[in-house]
């Protein structure tokens, strides 16, 4: 079904795969990529209701995900069901060895479709909220890593406060990152709360290995012919 106009304050979640510009160096890893992220997509958005009026639109390697609330008062249950899909949707890319990042932000947030004609389909998306979003997503240090998800903490609606619901599977898996007090990240793949400094300390020692890596490489005579 298409997406019916919407115009309120919602949140609102920009999401695209990671280091999609080197995977574009091979056609079929690009490809499945793209097929990997649109099908997860689909399968996971069209199960509607159940995931709490989660919408989204898929563009090349980004997607927009927003909330149907019935209200507009920010629901913490409205965030609990974005991010439920957007767990859902990280465990599907990653299963096909695909990593996502996503930055989700709260705000006015308007989708209206327009009159299209044969060869040309027009969509109107804007407002703060993806604004927001496409921006912590694209720019605000620190840059966002693959595989994370964070939220702008401070777009947050007035009457939500983090943490938030520490009993609840979901909002249990939200951190603020050290030096970090604009976000708080959703550790999606971290089944129990308690092991999130373990895989924070696993992930820098991955980070930290691939400059390693360039060091050693810089560092390695080359043979001239």
């Amino acid at each position: 079904m298409p997406i019916r106009n919407f115009i309120g304050k919602t949140f609102v979640a920009f999401t695209d795969i990671s280091g999609f510009t080197q995977l574009m160096n091979s056609e079929r890893q690009a490809i499945i990529a793209l097929d990997t992220f649109y099908t997860a997509g689909y399968e996971i958005l069209r199960r509607g209701p159940a995931l709490g009026h989660v919408e989204g639109l898929f563009i090349s390697d980004s997607g927009i995900l927003f909330i149907r609330p019935n209200s507009d008062t920010g629901d913490l249950q409205d965030l609990i069901m974005l991010l439920s899909v957007i767990e859902k949707l990280n465990k599907e890319m990653l299963s096909r060895d695909f990593m996502l990042t996503t930055s989700i932000s709260y705000g006015p947030f308007r989708y209206q479709q327009r009159i299209e004609f044969d060869g040309i389909r027009k969509e109107s998306i804007f407002g703060n909220a993806y604004i927001s979003a496409f921006f912590d997503n694209e720019k605000v240090l620190p840059r966002i890593q693959p595989g994370q998800c964070r939220i702008c903490a401070g777009n947050m609606p007035v009457n939500l406060e983090f943490p938030a619901g520490n009993n609840d599977p979901i909002l249990c898996r939200l951190k603020e990152r050290p030096q970090d007090t604009k976000h708080q990240y959703f550790y999606w793949n971290v089944e129990n709360p308690e092991n999130i400094d373990s895989f924070e300390e696993q992930y820098r020692d991955s980070y930290n290995l691939k400059f390693k890596g360039m060091l050693s490489a810089l560092k390695r005579p080359v043979n001239n012919y």
